[in-house]
């Protein structure tokens, strides 16, 4: 007897003429071919088989089982010519399409890819090592790329519609999501995929990877567990929310830390860490919270530390506020392509708070609250590298005042290949007597800038 939860009502013979393949046609050749487009009318045969309306809210285990059995009914009723291991992807790929991403399975499972880019239903690509290439990979059509769009944001308590057609989200893994349809994307539905690995990286990982030496990655802690304020700058996949979450390992265990995010990407590792994420507004426009909301929420929770995902508006003056009344030792990253950039964006976005204040009166705020601005890029070869650690002054009239400490010099390509040295500049940061008061004691050779021969010396 049926398992009434697995039918649909349709009669699996329905539409057997459509299934069946010749065996002269196979000995004719083209076998491979001829799988390929029996593979996709079973899966769709078996999607339309299955009541997914009632098998979502069965065990997993259970509804292999069912999805097994269905696809052997098929393969003897309509003496299919499938191997076993044919088979076993198929039974796969409905197991995916009813729980999972659908055909973005297998590139989530692959740990060398960073970013996942549908463009349209059948042109995806992928990065790996900070390289652009396509897939085979592609959905049946628009449609099915919806469903697994919808299904995505649906997890979150999100919606995606003509009427709200783009939508930031994540998935279960910590990924960021990006989706955006029509009537605003005019080729069909766009999805992109922001990846984390499963395992957390650390400083010494990219010390490893070369992002940055281990001179100046002790100082960063030092600067993190002295509560220096620290703002991570640089562009769309430089590497600021990887950075920033090897900083918080350095923030100690016995201080209350609020995360703010558009989208939860952070992991940090402390027992006391309290997370707030956005919410965007309903179908009528009503209850949207922001970030800023959140920031101003965040100054009653009684927090040591408050690390803002990425500034991108208003929030940036409550920010810098909290920065300069006792909330020391913050973090947060900001779109920018240079240390001095990203000043100029935090004043910016402090305007779009919509209070008047006069432009000294920001940039004051700014020089206050702001002790270190760590500047990463990804450069030509696809590398993140940390390009710029600076150090914010003062003023000097109406001008913020910045000191470049090290930075990384590019000497030229070979074999596509980005080379270089990071150096020092030869400049003794102002925060060292802070750092030394909290008993942190940085060599002065970190800071030379030359070596034997008069060369600049390479850390």
């Amino acid at each position: 007897m049926r398992n009434p939860s697995f039918d649909s009502g349709t009669d699996e013979r329905a539409g057997a003429d459509n299934l069946r393949v010749p065996l002269r046609q196979l000995q004719a050749g083209g076998h491979d071919t001829i799988l390929q487009d029996l593979r996709l009318r079973i899966h769709r045969k078996l999607i339309d088989t299955l009541d997914l309306t009632k098998v979502s809210n069965l065990e997993t285990e259970r509804v292999k089982v069912e999805i097994r059995r269905i696809l052997e009914d098929m393969v003897m009723a309509e003496a299919l010519p499938l191997s076993r291991a044919d088979r076993d992807r198929l039974a796969i790929e409905v197991h995916h399409e009813v729980f999972g991403l659908g055909p973005l399975e297998t590139l989530m499972k692959d740990p060398e890819i960073s970013d996942i880019l549908v463009n349209s239903h059948d042109r995806i690509f992928v990065e790996r090592f900070g390289k652009l290439e396509k897939t085979d990979v592609r959905f049946r059509d628009d449609a099915h790329l919806m469903q697994i769009i919808e299904r995505i944001v649906t997890r979150v308590g999100r919606r995606v519609d003509e009427s709200s057609p783009m939508v930031d989200a994540r998935l279960a893994d910590g990924s960021r999501v990006n989706a955006i349809i029509p009537p605003l994307a005019l080729d069909g539905p766009v999805l992109s995929i922001r990846r984390f690995g499963l395992d957390r990286l650390t400083i010494n990982d990219l010390i490893q990877f070369n992002s940055l030496p281990p001179q100046i990655a002790e100082v960063a802690a030092a600067c993190v567990k002295s509560r220096l304020n620290i703002i991570v700058s640089g562009g769309t996949g430089a590497g600021k929310t990887t950075l920033l979450n090897c900083l918080s390992n350095y923030i100690p265990e016995n201080e209350r830390i609020v995360t703010i995010e558009d989208s939860a990407e952070l992991k940090l590792q402390q027992e006391h860490v309290v997370r707030l994420e956005t919410r965007p507004a309903n179908i009528e426009g009503q209850g949207a919270v922001t970030q800023r909301d959140l920031v101003r929420n965040a100054l009653r929770m009684r927090p040591d530390r408050i690390v803002i995902g990425d500034v991108r508006g208003g929030e940036a003056l409550d920010m810098m506020q909290a920065m300069n009344t006792g909330h020391d030792g913050s973090i947060s990253t900001v779109h920018a392509n240079s240390a001095r950039d990203a000043i100029s964006r935090l004043e910016t976005m402090m305007l779009m708070a919509g209070i008047s204040l006069p432009e000294r009166a920001l940039r004051e705020q700014i020089a206050s609250a702001v002790d270190v601005i760590v500047q990463l890029t990804r450069l030509s070869d696809g590398s993140r590298k940390l390009v710029e650690f600076s150090e914010v002054t003062g003023m000097e009239g109406n001008t913020i005042t910045t000191q470049m400490i090290f930075k990384f010099e590019q000497t030229g390509v070979e074999n596509g290949k980005v080379m270089g040295d990071f150096v020092a500049m030869g400049v003794m940061p102002s925060f060292m007597d802070r750092l030394e008061r909290h008993g942190f004691r940085i060599p002065n050779t970190h800071f030379l800038p030359l070596a034997l021969g008069g060369k600049r010396r390479a850390i």
